[in-house]
């Protein structure tokens, strides 16, 4: 299934994809796409409607972040090795964890918003996790993937000077609003049968930044969801995002690159992951 929400910012309504690419209203079968609905039992409730005799969705909604009250906003770093070669980074031995405040979370065509005091905006094109099941600790990674409701297309959105020149805090750069456009879709499990096999794409007016696949991640998805729930519990509707390949601007230094590609007023960035749909984002002027 391919699960939506549709609308103003604050006031999404859920909605599912049917079989003509059309959106249909799930009002009437739960509240939004978010905590519960996403359990086994809520998306079985889903499943069971008829989706073709729901309510037909008119026109071109604003499409909203694909999962709502996200409790917990997982990020996942370096997680992919030419990643943490063109930073100069090491390949960790462990999952670096740090969080991205929900606040953060957007709609995955509206603009990103530049924040106060910003000089190095980045991208990242990431595999969204969607928790479906109440995850602590997971007795093996065998059994991880049973906990996850589906996935979803992220763009882990960074601010690598108040990242990494102010205090070395990840976190810092990561939760700025906009910063975490999520879907257009959550896609159930159903449908993405191997997280590991995925084809990811993100450009920038136009031109060819990150070009990857799931298959080159340091830690495999079931790796993540079992080791985070040794650390914390994750609830239903909590989303991880796990890591992005090469070709951020971080990474742009010369000669190859005479320029570092930070992101800047008016551009355009684009993004996609096989089966997950792809996002697309205007950057603009801080407003309050």
């Amino acid at each position: 299934m391919k699960l939506v929400r549709f609308g103003p910012p604050g006031r999404e309504k859920p909605g599912i994809v049917d079989s003509k690419g059309q959106i249909r209203d799930l009002t009437k079968i739960v509240p939004d796409i978010a905590g519960e609905a996403l359990a086994p039992a809520g998306l079985a409730k889903i499943k069971k409607a008829k989706i073709e005799k729901l309510p037909l969705v008119k026109g071109k909604p604003r499409l909203g972040p694909c999962v709502g009250k996200v409790r917990n906003y997982i990020g996942i770093g370096l997680n992919y090795a030419d990643h943490a070669a063109e930073q100069g980074a090491p390949v960790p031995s462990e999952p670096v964890i740090f969080n991205k405040a929900p606040t953060c979370i957007w709609g995955p065509n509206d603009d990103t918003m530049i924040p106060k005091g910003s000089t190095k905006l980045d991208y990242e094109v990431e595999l969204g996790v969607v928790i479906g099941t109440r995850a602590r600790y997971i007795a093996s990674e065998r059994d991880a993937l049973k906990y996850v409701a589906g996935y979803c297309l992220a763009n882990d959105v960074s601010e690598r000077f108040f990242q990494m020149e102010r205090g070395q805090t990840i976190s810092k750069g990561k939760g700025c609003e906009t910063f975490g456009p999520i879907g257009p879709w959550l896609v159930t499990t159903d449908e993405i049968r191997d997280p590991q096999k995925l084809a990811m794409w993100l450009d920038v007016n136009g031109e060819k930044r990150q070009r990857g696949n799931t298959a080159t991640m340091v830690f495999s998805v079931a790796h993540l969801v079992w080791y985070c729930s040794q650390l914390f519990v994750m609830e239903p509707g909590d989303v991880i995002a796990t890591g992005t390949p090469p070709g951020v601007a971080l990474g742009r230094k010369p000669p190859k690159w005479p320029e570092p590609g930070w992101l800047k007023p008016g551009d355009v960035v684009e993004l996609g992951i096989e089966g997950l749909g792809k996002q697309r984002q205007k950057v603009v002027k801080f407003k309050m």
